[in-house]
């Protein structure tokens, strides 16, 4: 049959470069080659046990039922607990709608914010779907080229350099995927007084706040104005049972149920049951220490990378990620990417993923593999770099 004419939109979106990585990594596998999976932005600890517990007893309670779009009450409440324990700010549960990964609740601010003609301010480089989610909202992203003068965060000089009658709306991400760095917190006070005057909404993206090693936490939460993106994924160690949250404007709510019952109805009911176990205090003592050994990760894989010539002039200070400048050794990072996996049976994500500004300069590795197994990667690629 002939391909039917399709949307526009779906010839925009530009597909997970890294996704062609992992297929050939696990190709690799399949052949017998021991391959250091460094491009995923998963970690590689198990889902913590009470919470597998308590999935297993909701599936055999038989909750298995829709909830409500805005999510099961008392885990909209368990999360505002959290935020009150946590970061010492109150959300009033009314606030909170429960969604299908942090992705559902990108998807609902964007789709409730931007429409055609508008425009949403973010970070280059920056997550892929922040770009992708604005553009199948008719919306246009405006990516700005950040680096390690600022960061690579926004900041309210280059906001206001890039705002435009246009801007409905701007997206910081802090800590950051691909580079793990942190916005100050005066500065995201700056930037959300300056978009609370001219009436553009901000949206933050705090997938990675408990995972914050070098700076206190401080969640854009304790503004009630600010759209506020979290996850159950990485911190939680829960990334296959597709669960997130969205912390919102009161007045955005109504529409924001509408939007939630007409996009997916309803995040996973048996993964809603299990996410209550994630606050309980055993849970979160073995989360801090899983915690804990990232950061011990990260303190041996930035100082590894960087005798081995990357650059990495922006430590991150949460995540687990290192965005690499590798243009001393190569100007491809894509072909690099390709040679490390061919060559040293290493996998890393080449910059291309996360936007245009220093792409082919730059590969991210994500540090979530043990430490004997970084120190293996560190060996691999030396002797590749050396040959």
């Amino acid at each position: 049959m002939k391909p039917l004419a399709v949307a526009a939109r779906s010839q925009d979106i530009a597909p997970f470069h890294v996704m062609d990585i992992l297929a050939r990594a696990k190709a690799l596998e399949a052949l017998g080659r021991d391959i250091i999976h460094l491009e995923i932005g998963e970690p590689d600890f198990a889902t913590p046990a009470p919470i597998v517990k308590a999935g297993i007893r909701a599936l055999a309670a038989g909750q298995t039922h829709y909830t409500s779009a805005l999510g099961l009450p008392q885990l909209r409440e368990a999360i505002a607990g959290f935020y009150a324990s946590r970061w010492h700010v109150a959300v009033d549960p009314g606030r909170i709608v429960v969604t299908p990964g942090a992705s559902g609740a990108l998807f609902l601010a964007l789709g409730l914010l931007a429409g055609p003609g508008d425009e949403v301010l973010m970070a280059d480089p920056g997550y892929p779907c922040n770009r992708h989610f604005t553009r199948f909202c008719e919306a246009r992203a405006v990516s700005v080229p950040v680096d390690a003068h600022s960061g690579f965060q926004l900041s309210l000089d280059l906001i206001e350099r890039h705002a435009t009658a246009a801007t409905r709306a701007v997206l910081i991400a802090s800590p950051s995927n691909p580079t793990g760095t942190t916005l100050p917190f005066a500065e995201l006070a700056r930037i959300r007084d300056w978009c609370a005057d001219r009436r553009i909404a901000l949206v933050v993206d705090e997938i990675y706040l408990a995972l914050t090693y070098d700076s206190p936490e401080q969640s854009a939460s304790r503004w009630d104005d600010v759209f506020v993106i979290n996850s159950f994924s990485k911190y939680f160690l829960m990334t296959g049972w597709r669960l997130g949250w969205l912390a919102a404007p009161a007045w955005a709510m109504p529409a924001l149920e509408r939007l939630a019952q007409n996009l997916f109805l309803a995040a996973p009911t048996p993964a809603q049951h299990a996410a209550l176990a994630a606050f309980l205090p055993e849970t979160l003592d073995w989360l801090e220490a899983r915690k804990t050994e990232l950061r011990q990760r990260r303190d041996f894989f930035l100082p590894a990378l960087r005798t081995l010539g990357f650059v990495i002039p922006a430590a991150p200070q949460g995540a687990f990620y290192l965005y690499a400048d590798c243009s001393a050794l190569i100007d491809d990072s894509h072909r690099l990417a390709r040679l490390l996996l061919e060559e040293a049976n290493v996998a890393a994500t080449p910059g291309l993923d996360f936007g245009r500004h220093g792409a082919a300069r730059h590969l991210r590795f994500a540090y979530t593999q043990p430490l004997h197994r970084l120190s293996e990667a560190a060996a691999r690629l030396k002797r590749f770099l050396q040959a």
